[in-house]
């Protein structure tokens, strides 16, 4: 909890060089997963703090943004001479849990493709939720050095949404505050053997590279049964041809018949 009473209330201190939002007005965070964490945090905070909050990441008043598993660091320029310490904490999960959940993700082969394809499946909720864990945090363990004891503060809210769009930039970052960084996850993925293979399926092969050996094979070609000459004007019903045409392609049918 943030300790002191209500305080800091003066225009903040401009800084030169501090991380700025893309966005400069309405919503932050575009893309689904950076938007359900923002959807959380402005479920359960206070909207005026969370307003002021996308006002300071506007401006650039977050001086420094670090993630690790389990923590956020980051230091916000107020209106005082220092800037303010802020840590956001969640769980990072344990190796035990991320083997469970890795091979949950590697059964789906969906899910796999996509991850490995540098992409973030909205799905992947379900793999975490059918194991007991959540992927978004529901609880935040929330520290700021500033003297206003609501949570999130204003410096606390700049940070929040300045993290909601590295999201945006990088989905695997959600990944890796679980305890689980994007390089040693895709390894890992990459690493488990695809599913077997079907005795039943054929391998799929051009037949012009087959020519040579279709016959070992002890395929066998059935010849038609002989026809004779087509009915008269079948070649004509069927697609009226040029004058002389059709008295070729009828001698044509007929010696393929006899053949």
């Amino acid at each position: 909890m943030t300790s002191g009473g209500p305080g800091g209330w003066g225009r903040p201190v401009r800084v030169e060089g501090g991380l700025k939002a893309r966005s400069r007005r309405g919503s932050i965070g575009s893309a689904w997963w950076s938007r359900r964490f923002i959807d959380i945090l402005e479920r359960v905070c206070d909207k005026g703090r969370l307003s002021r909050g996308r006002a300071y990441a506007r401006a650039g008043q977050v001086l420094h943004l670090d993630l690790s598993p389990g923590l956020v660091a980051a230091r916000v320029q107020g209106s005082r001479r220092e800037p303010y310490e802020v840590e956001v904490g969640i769980e990072a999960y344990g190796e035990q849990r991320w083997a469970e959940l890795q091979a949950a993700m590697s059964a789906q082969a969906v899910h796999r493709a996509r991850l490995l394809a540098g992409e973030m499946p909205e799905e992947i909720e379900e793999v975490f939720a059918a194991r007991g864990v959540d992927l978004f945090p529901r609880d935040l363990d929330m520290r700021c050095s500033c003297p206003d004891w609501g949570l999130p503060c204003k410096h606390l809210s700049a940070v929040l949404y300045l993290l909601a769009e590295s999201f945006d930039e990088d989905p695997f970052l959600v990944l890796a505050w679980r305890g689980r960084g994007r390089d040693q996850l895709l390894s890992e993925l990459d690493a488990v053997p695809g599913p077997p293979s079907d005795p039943d399926l054929v391998e799929d092969v051009p037949f012009a590279e087959r020519l040579g050996d279709f016959f070992a094979s002890g395929a066998t070609v059935h010849r038609p049964e002989r026809r004779g000459t087509p009915p008269p004007g079948l070649l004509l019903r069927l697609h009226p041809a040029p004058d002389g045409l059709t008295a070729e392609l009828t001698a044509a049918y007929t010696a393929f018949a006899e053949s």
